[in-house]
C-alpha cells in the first residue's frame, strides 16, 4: 500500500487529503480546530527552505547565464514588462471581481499586524544589515539583494587564475540546489497532511461553503492567466515576424507538454526544440529567450501569486490598500524570479509573499486543493511567455 501511494502524483495526494479532512471535518465539527499544529508545522518546514532555495536559485542563474550583445537589454525589457503587465492583471481582476469578498474562513489564530505599510521601512529598509539575518528572518528580498551581489561579485572575479574555483563554486551551488529541492520533495510529500488539517479545521468551524466559493477564485485566475496570454499574442503581432496564428501551431507541443508536467524545466527541450524547428526562430534568439529568460520568467507565477494574496486578504477582511498592492507589485516580481521551474516551488515563494505582506500563511494550504490545475495553467503561462520573448527577440522581419 505505501509503495502505491508513493506512486501516486501530489496532486491525487492533495484531493484525497482535502476529501478525507472534510469528513472529518463533517464528524468531529470544531474539535477540528485542534489539527491546526499539524499544518503549522509542516508550513513551518517549507519556510525553512524557502531561503536557501531562492538564494541558489538566484545564484546558480546568474553564474551559469552567458549573455552579451544588445539583445540582453531588450531580453530584459521584454521579461520585465511582461511580468509587470501580469502582475497588474491580477490585481485589476482580484479588484474587480473580489473572488474573496463572501469567504468567511476562520480567524487567524495569531496576531495580525495590521500596521500601514511604508515604503522607507518595508522596502528600502530591508535591504540587510548583515549577511545571516534575513536567512533567519526569511526576508526574502534581504536574500534577493545578497543572492545577486555574491553571483554578481563571482562574475566580476572571472580570469583565467580564478575560473577554476569558480566553476568549483558553480557546483558546489548547483549541489546545494540539487539538496535543498530534494529536501522540498520529502516535505511535498506530507504536504497532504497540512490541507487535511486545514479543510477539516475550516470545515469544521464555518461548513463546506468557503471552498464552494472558491470555484470564484480560480476562474478568475484562469480569466488572468487567458488575458495575459492575449497580451503575448499582441506584442507578438506588434514586435516580431511571427505571426499569432504561427506561435499557436508551432508551440503547441509545448504548451500541451508543460499543461500535463507543470514543469516548465522539464518542458525546456521541447519548447527549444518547437521555437527553432517549428516556428523557425533563429538559435540564438531561442538560446536567449528560452534558456536564458526561462530561467527568471516566471509571468504565470506572478500573476497568481498576487491574486492569492490579495484573494485571502479579502476572505480574511484585512484590507490591502493601493500603497500595499505596490508592495505586492514587487514582491510577486522577486518572488517569481526566484521561483524553481518545478511543480509547487511557487508554494514555498509564496510563503515569503505573504510573510513579507503580514499576511497569515496558514490560509496557504487552502489553496492546494485547486492547485494542481491552476499550476498547470500558469507553467503553460510561463512556457508561452518564454517562446514569445524568443519571438520578439527574433526581430521584426525574419533572417533568410
Amino acid at each position: 500500500m505505501m509503495d502505491r501511494y508513493k506512486k501516486l502524483p501530489l496532486f491525487i495526494k492533495i484531493i484525497a487529503a482535502a476529501i478525507l479532512g472534510a469528513v472529518i471535518g463533517v464528524f468531529i465539527g470544531k474539535d477540528a480546530a485542534q489539527l491546526k499544529p499539524v499544518s503549522d508545522l509542516i508550513l513551518q518546514l517549507l519556510r525553512l527552505l524557502a531561503s536557501p532555495l531562492i538564494f541558489l536559485s538566484i545564484v546558480q542563474s546568474i553564474l551559469r547565464v552567458e549573455v552579451g550583445g544588445k539583445s540582453i537589454g531588450k531580453l530584459a525589457w521584454v521579461l520585465m514588462s511582461n511580468t509587470v503587465i501580469a502582475i497588474f492583471i491580477g490585481l485589476a481582476l482580484a479588484n474587480l471581481v473580489q473572488p474573496g469578498r463572501n469567504f468567511h474562513f476562520p480567524r487567524p489564530t495569531g496576531i495580525v499586524d495590521k500596521r500601514p505599510f511604508d515604503v522607507m521601512t518595508d522596502l528600502l529598509g530591508r535591504i540587510p544589515k548583515d549577511f545571516f539575518s534575513p536567512f533567519a528572518n526569511n526576508d526574502l528580498i534581504g536574500i534577493i539583494v545578497i543572492g545577486v551581489a555574491v553571483s554578481i561579485g563571482l562574475r566580476a572575479l572571472r580570469s583565467p587564475e580564478t575560473e577554476e574555483r569558480i566553476r568549483s563554486i558553480t557546483s558546489f551551488v548547483q549541489l546545494g540546489l540539487q539538496l535543498v529541492l530534494r529536501l522540498l520533495h520529502w516535505v511535498l510529500e506530507i504536504v497532504p497532511l497540512a490541507v487535511l488539517a486545514v479543510v477539516a479545521r475550516v470545515v469544521g468551524t464555518t461548513g463546506f461553503q468557503p471552498l464552494i466559493q472558491m470555484s470564484w477564485f480560480v476562474g478568475t485566475v484562469i480569466l488572468g492567466l487567458s488575458l495575459m496570454f492575449c497580451v503575448y499574442l499582441i506584442r507578438l503581432r506588434l514586435s516580431s515576424w511571427v505571426r499569432p496564428t504561427v506561435f499557436l501551431k508551432g508551440a503547441f507541443d509545448a504548451f500541451t507538454l508543460a499543461f500535463s508536467t507543470a514543469s516548465s524545466a522539464a518542458t525546456l527541450p521541447v519548447t527549444y526544440e518547437c521555437a527553432v524547428e517549428k516556428i523557425g526562430v533563429r538559435e540564438e534568439s531561442a538560446s536567449l529567450g528560452i534558456m536564458v529568460g526561462g530561467t527568471f520568467n516566471h509571468d504565470g507565477t506572478a500573476l497568481y501569486e498576487a491574486m492569492a494574496a490579495l484573494f485571502v486578504a479579502q476572505a480574511i477582511g484585512q484590507t490591502l490598500p493601493l500603497a500595499n498592492q505596490l508592495v505586492l507589485v514587487v514582491m510577486a516580481i522577486i518572488a517569481s524570479v526566484g521561483a524553481a521551474g518545478i511543480p509547487e516551488a511557487g508554494l514555498v515563494t509564496m510563503l515569503a509573499v505573504f510573510s513579507a505582506l503580514r499576511l497569515p500563511i496558514e490560509y496557504v494550504p487552502l489553496l492546494l486543493p485547486l492547485d494542481w490545475i491552476l499550476d498547470r495553467f500558469r507553467t503553460m503561462i510561463n512556457v508561452a511567455g518564454d517562446m514569445a520573448a524568443t519571438c520578439i527577440i527574433d526581430g521584426k522581419h525574419r533572417s533568410a
